[in-house]
Order: structure tokens, then sequence, then C-alpha cells
């Protein structure tokens, strides 16, 4: 049988040398759920020929001794383990109401049928309940104090500016300026932000192999014995978490998150425009000049009479395709040079979106091509590249459901599904080929549709939600109300199917858990934490404003005592570690905290009648760990119906506190982690009721046989109905 080892044998090994690619360079901010940053790009170099055949060399000539040890290792490793192999699914955002629910309706069998012969629980998530936050504690058994993970985004503490919290990437130090050109010495360094280890980490140092697909905040992947695939976090080729363009001969203004608008002319019967990637990492700009953006070109020749366009990508190496009006193109491969042999590749999808009077024509985000990987996305590096092979391009980017161009009314609510549903089904085909692979071990795989949708669609749930208004046909002859009923329904006859797998593999031995990060909720009222603090005398403007632009522009912080950044966190601008910070630490700063949890603890809005800020809590008591100073000051719990307004996110103070949320995102779980807990599923009974998912990683550990490491904050389960090897 076919083993998941087999993607590390000597010939793999060899494989992967050969397709070492990339040496990256040139970074910037990636804000996240708030918008695109800067860009980077790859350079090719002939060193990795050298590489390739030192490390195939090595591998060819060391394999049989390697081997032998694998298998020594690996007749040790279950000595003391509960179980062979174990199969984690999760769905990012699966809510155990919405799954109570339909499941009491009789649509969910498969997990009802896992609810009645083993486990249904509300599982605990983390404060706040933001994805790369329960994700890091899921797999690393700690609290955000210890995995420094605290949201999306992070401040820097002397320019109030956000940056990517997951990972950081700095280009080299040190360049050459010839001319035009500006040539880098050295290699980009990718640091990881998040801290402790993930608990596969340990089952791979006793001898148990592990596969692991798209699970978030897991950028750049790891070394382990075992094969992972990143998830959330993984940067677009631009370095964003996710820049589309919207390709069009019509004017139009610039779109406020997460695209760029992008001109189409005409000549003859052919219109040509282009897709903007990363900035030219060998420009040389001087102060009158700014960064050169590389770009691919594109032309489209309308076929009016079939409602469809050829488009034809590229200037040398050309990619041709016909798609019809509404329909997305397959991944088309695209190549960005920059000169003197440098190039980056990418991937990207095609949308049709409109033929007349304008023409217009969606782009995805470029995503690392998988087959040809820039970035490490994965472990070993042939691993990426070895789905690629077997099954297609596929989506690599971290947020790779576009719901910045839904929000901007760019793409519809079907293109949207489309969309996700392309990449779900994608996911699916790399979650049984591991399945297949991983006869024994872990098999964890993480679906983040059932969050992108939940975001995109929670408006169509809610009798009277602002972003559906005037909209009464939704209400009643649309079927965008099942659009999350049917969404729920995939995922059980996913987990039916799996299911099926590995009874047929194993006879009902496997361990399968189903669970979620956190659940959901409505998100109708948009509360600005800026605009309030400001109105309530703790943020300054400059003379003569009354509202800032984003990112704290127009802030006076010589009179600032606090501010916000991000989803749930509010930070004061404490001496000697803001840049112009002055609250003093120790008692005037505790006396802050009391003084402003008492004020916004219970705060109502009270035009909408609704509590909007049902709990604060004090990081210092929240959280332990080597981390806690990298962590906001208090955290906001928003009640229900409510969450952080768009603008108070990207730091912009408006002269309104509350808002009507009319986005099409219009279901969140950045809230009180008391609304949103996630769920679990499980085949087999577990003991406890108050699960949490801090205690997966030491569950884990335990049912393998390994005692959790002593610093774990998350307590093993007591799980039943074992078969013992």
């Amino acid at each position: 049988m076919m083993r998941a080892r087999a993607f590390l044998t000597g010939q793999r090994r060899m494989l992967l040398a050969a397709l070492l690619l990339a040496v990256i360079f040139t970074p910037a901010h990636a804000h996240a759920y708030a918008g695109p940053g800067a860009g980077f790009a790859v350079l090719s170099s002939f060193w990795t020929l050298f590489v390739a055949f030192v490390y195939s060399a090595y591998a060819l000539l060391t394999w049989p001794f390697r081997t032998m040890l694998r298998l020594l290792r690996r007749r040790k490793a279950f000595a003391k383990a509960q179980i062979r192999r174990a199969v984690i699914l999760g769905f990012d955002g699966m809510d155990p109401g919405l799954s109570a629910r339909y499941m009491d309706e009789g649509k969910l069998p498969n997990l009802a049928r896992l609810r009645d012969t083993g486990t249904f629980r509300n599982l605990r998530t983390t404060n706040p309940p933001i994805s790369p936050v329960a994700w890091s504690t899921f797999m690393t058994g700690v609290n955000p104090g210890k995995h420094n993970i605290y949201d999306f985004l992070a401040v820097d503490r002397r320019s109030y500016l956000p940056f990517l919290s997951s990972a950081e990437i700095k280009g080299p130090k040190r360049r050459i300026h010839l001319g035009k050109y500006s040539i880098p010495l050295g290699k980009t360094e990718i640091k990881r932000m998040r801290r402790g280890t993930p608990f596969w980490h340990w089952l791979g140092k006793a001898g148990i192999f592990s596969s692991i697909i798209r699970v978030p905040v897991t950028f750049p992947p790891e070394k382990f014995p075992g094969v992972l695939l990143s998830g959330m976090c993984v940067p677009d080729l631009k370095g964003s978490q996710g820049t589309f363009c919207l390709c069009s001969t019509a004017a139009g203004g610039a779109f406020r998150e997460g695209g760029t608008r992008v001109p189409m002319a005409r000549a003859g019967a052919k219109l040509h425009s282009y897709i903007p990637g990363p900035e030219n990492p060998l420009a040389n700009p001087s102060a009158e000049s700014p960064a050169e953006e590389l770009r691919v070109p594109f032309e489209v020749v309308v076929n009016a009479a079939q409602n469809a366009a050829k488009i034809t990508v590229g200037s040398s190496r050309k990619e041709s395709f016909t798609i019809k009006l509404g329909e997305y193109s397959d991944w088309i491969p695209i190549e960005f040079k920059a000169g003197l042999g440098l190039n980056a590749h990418g991937i990207c999808r095609f949308y049709l979106k409109q033929l007349a009077p304008e023409v217009e024509v969606y782009v995805t985000p470029v995503n690392i091509d998988p087959a040809k990987p820039d970035l490490p996305i994965s472990h070993p590096i042939t691993y990426s590249v070895y789905l690629a092979k077997m099954f297609g391009a596929f989506a690599t980017l971290g947020l790779a459901e576009d719901t910045w161009a839904l929000n901007e009314e760019v793409l519809d609510d079907d293109a949207f599904l489309a969309q996700c549903y392309g990449n779900h089904e994608a996911r699916e085909r790399q979650l049984f080929d591991a399945l297949e692979k991983t006869p024994e071990g872990l098999c964890t795989c993480v679906f983040d549709s059932t969050d992108r949708v939940q975001h995109m669609f929670w408006r169509y749930l809610e009798k009277d939600h602002p972003a559906t208004r005037g909209l009464p046909q939704y209400a009643t002859h649309s079927d965008k109300p099942l659009v999350i009923e049917n969404l729920y329904r995939r995922v059980d006859e996913l987990v039916g199917r799996v299911m099926a797998k590995v009874d047929k593999q194993q006879n009902g031995k496997t361990l399968v858990m189903v669970i979620s990060d956190h659940g959901f909720q409505n998100f109708a009222r948009g509360f600005n934490l800026n605009a309030w603090l400001h109105q309530n005398g703790y943020l300054t403007l400059l003379p003569g404003k009354s509202e800032s632009g984003d990112w704290f522009e127009d802030v006076d912080w010589s009179c600032t005592r606090a501010y916000t950044m991000g989803l749930n966190g509010l930070f004061l601008n404490m001496q000697g570690r803001e840049r112009q910070g002055i609250v003093a630490p120790g008692a005037e700063a505790e006396a802050l905290k009391v003084e402003l949890t008492a004020k916004l603890s219970g705060l109502a809005d009270t035009e909408a009648g609704r509590i909007a800020i049902s709990g604060v809590w004090d990081t210092d008591d929240a959280y332990v760990g080597p981390y806690v100073e990298n962590a906001p000051d208090l955290l906001i719990g928003y009640g229900d119906g409510v969450r952080a307004s768009w603008d108070s996110v990207m730091g912009k103070v408006t002269s309104a506190i509350f808002e009507d949320n009319t986005k099409a995102w219009s279901g969140d779980h950045c809230v009180d982690p008391r609304l949103v807990p996630g769920v679990l599923f499980c085949n087999r009974t577990i003991a406890e009721e108050n699960l949490a998912i801090v205690d997966v990683a030491p569950t884990m550990l335990k049912l393998f046989g390994l005692e959790p490491p002593s610093y774990y904050d998350g307590k093993a389960w007591t799980v039943a109905g074992i078969a013992n090897k």
C-alpha cells in the first residue's frame, strides 16, 4: 500500500532538491482583513542547480540507512498508543446552533449519527474568537500569551501602523545600485510570528506521521516528519492577503478594500489590459520616481453572438482561452518578468463579468503557483508540486474566497459562490488523497467555505438586515436564504463520505473529529471604538479635525491615551512602549484600564436597542505567557448583532459611533467569545462536558500514547470506546 511516507522517500527527496526554486525579496505590509499591502518578487539562481546536485547525491547515498531507521521508529511509535489513526476535519466557523437546528430538522444525517453514537458538544473558542488566534491555540495547545497571535493584525508600537500578525517578510539589507537597476545581495527572511510547537511535531518526533492540509497560520511551513500545505495567511504574489483587479472599459473610482481598478483600452476589434503584479525588485527608484509595478498584458476579443470572449494572456509565452459571460476560466499560469532573467510565477482565474455596454473582466488575486512555488507554501516543497500535478492548479492564497470583491459589488452572489465551491472541491480532492496515503497517524484538513459563505450570506437569515433592506424578494421568493443551509448539507455529505472511507480502510478503528474554531452571529451594526474614544476624551485629533483618515491620520498622539487597531483589541498609548506614549506604566495605566472597562462594559446601542459591548477583559488576567506584552491592553467583547465597524478596524475616527452594516459581509464572530462557541463532533464518546479548542492538542497526544508538554494550557479528554491498536 502506498503510504504518506512515500513523499519522503529518497527518490522524492531528489525531486525536492531538483525543484528548489526561489530566493524571495522586497516585502511589505499585508493588512489581512484591512486590505492589501505592497509586494515582493522572486529571484531564481544558478545555485539552485548546484544545491540540487549536492542534495540528490546525499539523498541517494543515505537512503537505505534512513529507511531502516524510519522502520525501527515506526515499530516503537505506536507501542503506547490507544489509536492507530486520527482524522480531524476542520470547518472554519461552523456554528453549533445552526448545526443543532439542521440536525433536528433531519437535514444533516451523517452529523446526527455522530451526535447519537458519539459526541456533539459546543467547543469553547479563544478570546478573541478570531480564526488565526483560535487555530493557533488548536495546534499548540496554549493560550495566545504563549503563541503570540492576537488578531489578523498587529500594531507597530513605534509607528502606530498595522502589520500582518502571522509572518514578517524582510528583504535583503544590502543592494548594489547599477544605473536603473538595484540588485539585492543576500536572501529574504521570512519570520514566523506564531510561537509554540504544533502537536503534530511532537507526533513526528515519536515516529508518527501526519498529513496537514490548509490549517491556518502554518505559513511559512515548518519542517517536521510529515507533509503540510499552508493555509490562511499565505499571501498572494503581491505580498497582500488578496488583491483582485477589475479590468474595465468604463471609468470608475478606487475600491476601498482589497482591489484595484485597471483600464481596458479598445484597439479595433481587440481590447487591451493588464494584470498588476509585485513591484519590480530590480528597480532603482529615485525620490521623483516611485517603485515600478510589474505587469502581465492580456487582450480580449469579444464574440457578442455567443456571449463570450477570447482572452490571450502574456506577451512572449501566451495562454489563450474562451469563456462565456458569467463564467470563470480555469487557473491560468502567468509570469512576471523583472529583467536579468528574474521572474515570479503565479496563477489566476478570469471571470467575464460584462460585455455591454462596457466590457468588464474580473481577475482573482494572483496566487502563488503550487506547481512552481516561488514562496514556501508546503513542506516539503514537492508536496504542493505533487498536488498540482495530481489534481491540477489550485488556490494557494490564505483567504482565497474573494469576500472583498463581493463587498465591493464586483462579484455578485452567484459568482462568489462558484468561486467558493471551486476551492472547496479542490480541497476535497486533496483530503481524500491524504486519507489514502495516511493509513496510520494523523490526517487533518481545514475547509474555509463554511466561514466565507456565512460571512457573506448571513444577511439572508435575518428578517431586517441593513444589507438586504429594500430587497424584499430575498425574504420570500429567492433561494438565497437556503445558501447556508445547503452549505451545511454539503459539509454533512462530505463527513459521510469520509466516515465511509475510514470505515472501509480500518473497520471503525479510526478516530474522527469534526471541529470548528468558532461559531457565527449576525453583524448588523458597526461600533467605531476610535470614535467613542475620541468623543469621550481618550483620543485626540489635530486642531480643526473632527474625523481622521485611515491608519490614524490626523491623530494627535501627544494628547491621546487610548486607541484601537484590528477587531477586538484596545491599546493604551503607553510611555516607553508607543513612540509618543503618554500613559505612565503602573498605577496610571491600571487606573485607566479600570476606568475604560467600567464605561465600556454594557454599553448600549440605544438606536438599535442592543447591548453593544457585553464584556471587557484585561489581558493581564486573560493571558499568561512570555508574549503577553505584545497583546492589546483590553479585549472588547461585542454583543449580539454588533462588531467593530469597518472604519474602526482601519484606524479611522468618524463622527458617528454606531452605523448600520450595509455590506455583503453580514455575519461575524469577532465578538464576545461566549456568544460564538465552535462545534465538536466525534465518533467516540467524550466524558467531559466543558470542552475547549485548547484541549485538542493534548487529547491527540494522549491518544497516540504521548505525554502532553507540561506548559500546555489545555487538558486531555477522556475518550471512550477506543479500540487499542
